[in-house]
């Protein structure tokens, strides 16, 4: 999907919240491009509206074993759900109105919310789809429950379920994520406890509004009152509830999810991670698809190697990606028995983000970027089909008829080219 998107038309619908037990009515309202996720607590007085993000997560002692926001007195309990479900149709825009201080559980898995949202259609906008693609690697744990966030071209989760219980063996689920896989093998999960902990847990507060019918109970025996819809329903709905959280992030994320017994704590704490990797390589900013870069550059297939710009500082900053594929036509000549991609394209490519960059000032509009020198080039290493360049280059000294980078070409987090640049900036 490379289009952000929003829904087509409002739709609403109602239930009662898993630990409050409170009546809630939510509102889906299509969003304009860009604008994100937004609650808006309708039953208030200045109807806040919280937008979802890292900043906003509502932590309290009272509140745990969910996945809340609040600001400024407002707050939104037990989102995790419904964001997994925003998570695996891939919508990016969307105003929420919530008349109460819990979202409704449902059936206590995100099928009710997918189904609403696709029946209210879910429409691509003219803006394109941002993601963050991880840098570094991450990792979090808490006593025997961990996580590990790795680079990776998709978005693929692996996790580990382990209770000391006799009807929760150990279960293992790996999957990449997609709108159709969710829809079909996570949305209907359920969310679960032990029989043995229920009744304290609801003498704390928790789990008001719990049922047989919306949360699965697990006795020594099985499931108490209730069939499960998967044989491995309890790793799904981890897997779920984890796509959830990690959406709070702000960005759909490239990243391959390792999680050992995680929960909502953890959950956060990695998601909280990722969050300052983007403010790092500061993914906000302009961004351009072809058509654009194509309008600032003069270079055409088969010599334009950038295929997006996903952030730009103009006169400052630029990252770009090229997507190497066995289609490439270099590969036909270069290396064809094992085809490797030229270390001199790397540099053009590198060099064209540079080009983006310095010509996207208002004061170079039309002119052209020529290479003057190549210093301190270094090859680290090889990159074949499927691996996908991110192309970061960051301005040195800029006059007006010369501009001097720092750019550095990287796979899956890990720098295979870096250099120094210097253009001669010209009239066309």
């Amino acid at each position: 999907m490379s289009k952000q998107r929003t829904i087509q038309k409002e739709v609403s619908l109602s239930g009662t919240g898993l630990h409050t037990a409170s009546k809630t009515k939510i509102t889906f309202k299509p969003a304009a491009a860009g604008a994100g996720i937004n609650f808006i607590r309708v039953d208030l007085a200045d109807k806040p509206v919280v937008k979802t993000n890292i900043e906003n997560i509502f932590l309290s002692s009272s509140m745990s074993r969910r996945t809340s926001l609040g600001k400024e007195g407002s707050e939104i309990q037990t989102i995790e759900h419904l964001m997994a479900a925003l998570s695996g149709l891939g919508i990016d825009n969307l105003n929420i109105e919530i008349d109460n201080k819990e979202v409704p559980g449902m059936d206590g898995s995100s099928v009710k919310f997918t189904e609403v949202l696709e029946n209210a259609g879910i429409v691509e906008q003219d803006a394109e789809r941002r993601y963050f693609i991880l840098k570094e690697p991450i990792y979090v744990e808490e006593g025997s429950s961990s996580i590990v966030v790795l680079p990776s071209p998709d978005f693929k989760i692996s996790y580990t379920l382990d209770y000391n219980h006799p009807m929760l063996k150990t279960e293992f689920l790996e999957r990449i994520i997609t709108p159709e896989l969710f829809t079909s093998e996570i949305a209907s999960a359920r969310t679960f406890c032990l029989e043995n902990e229920a009744g304290e847990l609801q003498r704390q507060g928790f789990g008001q509004g719990a049922n047989y019918d919306n949360t699965l109970v697990v006795g020594d025996k099985g499931v108490i009152k209730n069939k499960l819809r998967f044989n491995d329903e309890f790793v799904r709905h981890k897997m779920l509830d984890l796509m959830g959280d990690l959406y709070l992030v702000g960005l759909p994320i490239k990243a391959h999810v390792i999680a050992v017994k995680s929960g909502h704590s953890l959950n956060l704490k990695v998601s909280r991670k990722i969050a300052e990797q983007i403010k790092k390589y500061a993914v906000e900013g302009d961004v351009l698809d072809v058509e654009a870069i194509k309008k600032i550059l003069p270079h055409r297939e088969p010599f334009l190697f950038v295929d997006r710009i996903i952030h730009l500082e103009r006169g400052k900053k630029a990252i770009g990606i090229k997507n190497v594929t066995i289609n490439d036509y270099f590969f036909k000549g270069h290396f064809p028995g094992r085809p490797v991609m030229p270390g001199v394209i790397m540099v053009e490519a590198m060099a064209q983000v540079g080009g983006v960059m310095m010509l996207s000032l208002e004061e170079n509009k039309g002119k052209l970027a020529f290479f003057m020198t190549i210093n301190n080039i270094k090859f680290r290493k090889t990159v074949v089909p499927g691996d996908q360049l991110v192309l970061e280059v960051v301005a040195g000294r800029m006059k007006s008829k010369t501009g001097q980078v720092t750019g550095r070409a990287l796979v899956d987090g890990k720098v295979v080219c870096e250099a120094e640049l210097m253009f001669a900036i010209v009239e066309d």
